[in-house]
């Protein structure tokens, strides 16, 4: 997929899940609707974490502290364990 698309994906995304917000702050929101916000919101959540390992990495690699919650000096597991990493994320230096 091309870089537009993504951005699209993740636009009507992020619309789609505020109008469920709307609907169940209104309370007009169906169980169907319930369960699609359960999804959008895991949606949301990952990327947001993705874009935080990429910031984290970046900033490592220019040797900035950084927090990290680390069992090894090689990875950021507090990342992996929440699905942000694409990979094994290993430290890039």
């Amino acid at each position: 997929m091309d870089k537009a698309l993504h951005c699209t994906i993740g636009k009507v995304t992020i619309e789609k899940l505020t109008s469920i917000r709307s609907k169940m702050h209104d309370d007009t929101a169906t169980a169907e609707d319930r369960q699609f916000a359960v999804l959008l919101q895991e949606i949301e959540a990952l990327a947001k974490n993705r874009l935080s390992v990429v910031a984290n990495e970046n900033e490592f690699s220019k040797g900035r502290a950084v927090w990290v919650e680390r069992t090894s000096d090689s990875h950021f597991p507090h990342i992996r364990l929440h699905g942000g990493a694409l990979d094994e994320d290993t430290v890039r230096s």
